[in-house]
């Protein structure tokens, strides 16, 4: 076998092990960004399941303490002491008791001063897709860092800002807190008294 002929075959060996390396390089970096669409993919839908849930569980708190409050004098909101006491029949108030969706385990409750549990929240600290667009109900949770800012509450921020309730502002997690009036309030000046005297 000639000289010529052996380099040609290991060119060729050459030129395919170089072939072989671009297509390996190729599909690693095709399956890296596979995996990177895949992993937003599922966080989105994990995202929108939390948003469902935490809603649903929103709106139940309102309905239990509308409920309860009925045809009574109570100061306040009244809130349950567990999740479950709003699956109860005869009158549900909530299909069950879901998990958080996005860190696949119980929610961090968020008691009222009464003790009660007026909202829930995740314990994700991971930063949410989602920023803008929101439902009503929920549209404070714009711009927050962390899923654990979501907090699904009754009274929401959202629900007192839009039927302009004075004195509220959603700072920190998220939560309703006062804010001082600036106006000077006006004091009533009594009538003066009519005069005795003639009248010219």
């Amino acid at each position: 076998m000639s000289t010529s002929v052996c380099e040609s075959r290991d060119t060729e060996r050459g030129f395919s092990y170089v072939v072989l390396m671009f297509a390996i390089v190729v599909i690693g970096l095709g399956m890296t960004i596979a995996a990177r669409q895949w992993k937003v993919m599922v966080q989105r839908e994990l995202e929108a399941d939390l948003l469902a849930k935490g809603i649903e569980i929103q709106n139940a708190l309102a309905l239990y303490s509308v409920t309860m409050k009925a045809g009574r004098v109570v100061p306040g909101e009244v809130y349950p002491q567990s999740l479950a006491e709003l699956t109860r029949l005869p009158k549900p108030f909530l299909r069950k008791v879901y998990l958080e969706p996005v860190g696949h385990g119980e929610w961090e409750l968020v008691r009222a001063p009464t003790g009660g549990i007026m909202g829930v929240r995740s314990r994700s600290k991971s930063k949410p897709i989602r920023q803008h667009d929101f439902p009503p109900t929920v549209r404070h949770f714009e711009g927050r860092a962390s899923y654990y800012d979501w907090v699904f509450q009754y009274p929401s921020p959202s629900m007192m800002l839009s039927v302009g309730v004075p004195g509220i502002n959603t700072i920190g997690q998220g939560l309703p807190t006062p804010v001082p009036s600036m106006q000077t309030p006006v004091v009533p000046q009594p009538n003066p008294a009519p005069s005795s005297g003639p009248i010219s």
